[in-house]
C-alpha cells in the first residue's frame, strides 16, 4: 500500500496545476501563430483571441484572489500583463491592430517562467 504525505501530495498538485497553465499557454501561443499567418479576421484568429482572453481571464481572477500563494508584488505584476493581454486581444478583435507577435512574444516568456 502506497503512503503519501500532504506535503507530497501538495507538491503534486501545484506542480500539476503549473503543467496546466504551462500547457494552455503553449496551446494559446500555437492557436495565436496559427492565427498570425492567416490574419485576424480569420477563423484562426477568432479562435485564438477567444482562448487567449478566457484563459487570462482566469489567470487574472485567480492571481487577485487571496487564496493565491504567489507573492503580492509578483502576482500585480502578472495582472497587469494579463490586463494588458487582454486589451491587446480586444485591439486585434475590433481591428486596432495587428500585434499577434506582442501577445505570442509576451505569452512565450510567461509560459517559460512558470516553474
Amino acid at each position: 500500500m502506497y503512503q503519501f504525505s500532504y506535503a507530497d501530495i501538495q507538491t503534486d498538485s501545484v506542480a500539476d496545476a503549473k503543467d496546466r497553465e504551462r500547457q494552455l499557454l503553449t496551446r494559446s501561443i500555437d492557436m495565436l501563430s496559427a492565427a498570425s499567418a492567416v490574419g485576424p479576421e480569420s477563423m484562426e484568429a477568432i479562435e485564438a483571441l477567444h482562448f487567449t482572453s478566457r484563459i487570462w481571464t482566469t489567470f487574472v481572477e485567480d492571481l487577485g484572489s487571496s487564496d493565491n500563494a504567489l507573492p503580492k508584488e509578483l502576482r500585480a505584476n502578472l495582472i497587469s500583463i494579463g490586463l494588458w493581454l487582454l486589451r491587446e486581444t480586444e485591439d486585434i478583435r475590433q481591428g486596432r491592430t495587428n500585434n499577434f507577435e506582442g501577445l505570442i512574444e509576451v505569452s512565450q516568456i510567461i509560459r517559460d517562467g512558470i516553474q
